[in-house]
């Protein structure tokens, strides 16, 4: 038997036959995140080992939170709640197995055999060791490390209340945090007490992680054995080797990647008619949508469709033709159907006009305060600049000229 409650395992049971998609909102993130602290978690030690450039493991510790000291803990676990940090689709991506690889699946079956044992299976923790090894790319030394937490998870009422007296189900889960650690350089050190002055010598220090996972999602407030929520500290770089060597499944593009094909979709498709005034009407919608979501304090996620930005296309006079090729290009470079987070694709806190040698940045608020303009042949991006305009942190004036005096 399996050292926690059956019950854990009734997503499981009940899903047989059919897909299910793990999708956790920031609340249940948030609620997780909240286990570390000495006062909240149930874990009582983590395992883990120290890789080399050349793919070696070097050591192996499990070290026991109970026999640290207070200050030792509160690093471990708050190195380890890293990896529950950032955006919901851009740090934190849901990863959804198929059902046949929850039925019969080897990388399935490793997780649950790390989970069920409370990672004390040693065969199971030093195979995982190995798929990590001969899989992540990263330059350097870094640490593996495994915890293993229970968390007695609240009842909660139908108003929404949750009662701490009260539980409804035990969520027993496993973490995994990929840290890199670097040498620091020697350095002089002066002892206050002392009064005197010392070397300090260069030594290993952890980093934050640059990849990890929770397993199962905690998804509905339960376990959800069909889901994990994966960690990327990059927007740029979400490791699909790593993914693929303990999930096999597909993950989404990174953000920064979604960002950069949305941009060509909407430039490529629309053509001519991709002007200032529709990139900044596409914005608007799209951070209104942002902001709209956030004062709501929806729980679920918030992600567009390609429906959302015809929508805005065609409101702003964009040709049927160039309408048409925006959702051709959406549904080829995304998928049918797909939809995406509009927080990977704008920074709603900004808007950015670039030429290869100048870069504005404009309040979002104050788009009217710039146009693009033709003069005498001339292409032109003109910014309103009335007053408290500066160079280099220094306030200029704006002088007309004789002739523009003179008009």
């Amino acid at each position: 038997m399996p050292p926690f409650p059956a019950r854990s395992g009734v997503a499981l049971l009940i899903s047989i036959g059919k897909e299910v998609e793990s999708k956790m909102n920031e609340k249940e993130v948030a609620e997780i995140r909240r286990r570390f602290r000495p006062q909240q978690t149930n874990i009582t030690k983590i395992r883990g080992c120290c890789v080399n450039g050349r793919r070696e493991i070097l050591s192996e510790f499990s070290p026991s939170l109970a026999l640290m000291d207070e200050a030792e803990t509160e690093k471990f676990l708050a190195i380890l709640k890293k990896t529950l940090s950032g955006t919901l689709g851009k740090n934190l991506i849901d990863l959804s197995f198929a059902t046949q690889q929850v039925v019969s699946g080897e990388e399935h079956k490793l997780l649950m055999k790390l989970r069920s044992s409370l990672l004390e299976d040693e065969e199971a923790v030093h195979a995982f060791y190995e798929k990590i090894v001969q899989s992540i790319e990263i330059e350097g030394t870094y640490l593996i490390l495994l915890a293993c937490d229970r968390y007695d998870v609240p009842y909660r009422g139908k108003d929404g209340e949750s009662l701490e007296d009260a539980s409804s189900e035990m969520f027993t889960y496993i973490l995994c945090s990929i840290c890199p650690i670097k040498l620091t350089k020697p350095a002089l050190s002066y002892q206050v007490a002392e009064n005197e002055f010392h070397n300090l010598r260069e030594d290993w220090l952890v980093s934050a992680p640059e990849a990890g996972f929770l397993f199962p999602a905690f998804d509905g407030h339960c376990a959800n054995l069909y889901g994990a929520l994966y960690y990327t500290k990059s927007a740029s770089q979400n490791h699909p080797e790593l993914i693929d060597s303990i999930f096999r499944v597909e993950p989404p593009a990174p953000a920064d990647e979604q960002r950069e094909s949305f941009q060509s979709v909407l430039a490529e498709s629309l053509e001519k008619d991709c002007s200032l005034d529709v990139v900044q009407a596409v914005h608007s919608k799209l951070s209104a949508l942002i902001a709209d979501h956030k004062a709501n304090k929806e729980e679920e996620p918030l992600s567009i469709s390609r429906e959302t930005v015809r929508q805005v296309l065609s409101s702003c006079d964009v040709a049927e033709e160039h309408v048409a090729a925006f959702e051709q290009k959406y549904e080829e470079t995304f998928g049918e159907g797909a939809e995406i987070r509009p927080q990977n694709i704008i920074n709603p806190k900004q808007l950015e006009v670039c030429t290869p040698d100048v870069t504005i940045r404009v309040n979002p608020e104050r788009g009217d305060l710039i146009e693009t303009r033709v003069l005498n042949g001339i292409k032109y991006i003109l910014i309103r600049a009335d007053e408290g305009v500066e160079v280099n942190g220094v306030n200029i004036h704006i002088t007309p000229t004789e002739e523009e005096t003179q008009a």
